[in-house]
């Protein structure tokens, strides 16, 4: 049937693999001995959907003109093959490579000649499988908007688990939530979780090792976190070298904008609970557009590459077909999570409010007297602007700002789990398999329960 195939059919388009390939996957999700399934039923049902190939959508430079001035100002510095995979992920999109080349040299040829020059230090990662490792970093480069991100990867696959931007990334209830909000996604944890030294990660330190703890006791011992106390958490730090190329510049200019026209002072408290209310829930959507995009898109070749290469997602969610091991501990079960919820996170805690909630449902109604207008790259600041000034109509606002300002947020202090261990610690491998040791010391594979 149909409506069991159509998500199944637009989760693997997206990883833009062929008809065949597409087909090949779906014969995994129906029963072939009693529905039948041919490629040229399939491709019939495909175009059905509204998803066409690139010599079907035919477009030329001149046709993509108008789309690629709006992308340009959002993705400033993409090139040929960045923008391909934008235009087909964000608008459904197919442009040739031959089209796009020819759109540059017809109407941007100055971009084709700009040569960057990056000196890079190699370094070394070793992950025994998906779900050995899952990385979490901060990223405090967008702080002088008052904005802070943070992420969660998958090291073996590439795959981005989470990235998120807030008015905090210090807080361990916060960065705990983002972890939990995955594990109940999914439904397992990994082997271990990696991170920085910091206690914002305290959360997910004690979350990880409980799981783990109710699963098998004999790991009471050990700490299910890998510290990168010498060596650099360097997934992350590559997804956060990505982000600065790819998807920043255009957002940054953006916000830079505001601020260097006068809209927008982040020591202003008024301009900052509005600014936020506007732009964060915006700019969340754009940064799950953005993971989507590259957990769908195939990486560059690198033949110093050991680990899989191919498509994050298909490599995170097909492991065996990669001929690679998962370590994912399952299942979890949603009593575990509550009870780590119990423990660790208290969900009135101000740090879940983007603002307060008192002048949240004031700001909804004065957006609902502009009539809701959509919010996106072009409208933003008029928004922000337009709402700003409803705001400043309002004869209590002075009180309110007054009331805000004492609404401060306290990162309280968390404790680790006292009487752990850390995990052994290995030459280029920071995963958990053996406690640290590596797959050396594996001599039977379990199947886990939690």
């Amino acid at each position: 049937p149909l409506d069991q195939i159509e998500p199944h059919i637009r989760h693997l388009w997206k990883a833009r693999l062929t008809d065949q390939q597409i087909l090949a996957e779906i014969h995994k999700y129906i029963d072939t001995n009693e529905y039948g399934l041919g490629l040229t039923k399939f491709v019939a049902i495909r175009k059905g959907l509204g998803l066409h190939r690139t010599c079907q959508q035919g477009h030329t430079p001149d046709s993509i003109q108008n789309i690629m001035l709006e992308m340009w100002n959002m993705y400033p510095d993409a090139g040929v093959r960045e923008m391909i995979g934008l235009l087909f992920h964000e608008h459904n999109i197919a442009v040739s490579r031959s089209a796009m080349r020819g759109y540059f040299l017809t109407y941007e040829p100055h971009l084709l000649r700009q040569r960057k020059a990056n000196h890079l230090q190699r370094c070394r990662f070793w992950a025994a499988g998906v779900n050995d490792i899952w990385a979490i970093d901060q990223h405090d480069k967008w702080l002088q908007f008052s904005l802070a991100l943070h992420t969660g990867i998958e090291p073996f696959s590439g795959r981005i688990l989470w990235m998120k931007v807030w008015h905090s990334n210090r807080n361990p209830q916060l960065i705990l939530s983002y972890y939990l909000e995955t594990v109940e996604t999914f439904g397992y944890v990994p082997m271990v979780t990696q991170s920085d030294p910091g206690m914002e990660n305290f959360g997910i330190v004690n979350a990880q090792t409980l799981l783990w703890q109710m699963h098998d006791p004999n790991l009471g011992s050990f700490v299910q976190h890998q510290w990168m106390r010498i060596k650099k958490n360097i997934m992350p730090e590559i997804a956060w070298s990505q982000l600065r190329r790819r998807f920043t510049p255009g957002f940054e200019a953006l916000l830079d904008t505001g601020v260097e026209a006068g809209w927008y002072d982040p020591d202003n408290t008024l301009q900052l609970m509005v600014f936020h209310w506007v732009f964060v829930p915006w700019l969340q959507v754009e940064l799950n557009n953005y993971q989507d995009h590259i957990n769908h898109s195939r990486k560059r070749h690198n033949r110093k590459k050991v680990l899989p290469h191919g498509i994050p997602e298909l490599i995170y969610m097909c492991t065996q077909d990669y001929g690679a091991l998962d370590f994912k501990v399952v299942m979890v079960s949603p009593a575990a999570i509550d009870e780590v919820c119990q423990l660790y996170i208290n969900p009135n805690h101000v740090v879940f409010d983007l603002v307060p909630p008192t002048f949240n449902a004031f700001l909804e109604r004065c957006y609902d007297q502009l009539h809701c207008p959509t919010i996106g790259h072009s409208t933003v600041w008029t928004v922000y602007c337009d709402l700003l000034s409803l705001v400043r109509q309002c004869e209590g606002i002075p009180a309110v700002v007054t009331a805000i300002e004492g609404h401060d947020i306290a990162d309280e202090e968390l404790h680790l789990l006292p009487g752990l261990r850390d995990l052994h610690e290995m030459e280029g491998y920071m995963g958990g398999v053996a406690n640290g040791l590596g797959l050396c010391k594996i001599t039977h594979s379990v199947s886990y329960t939690i």
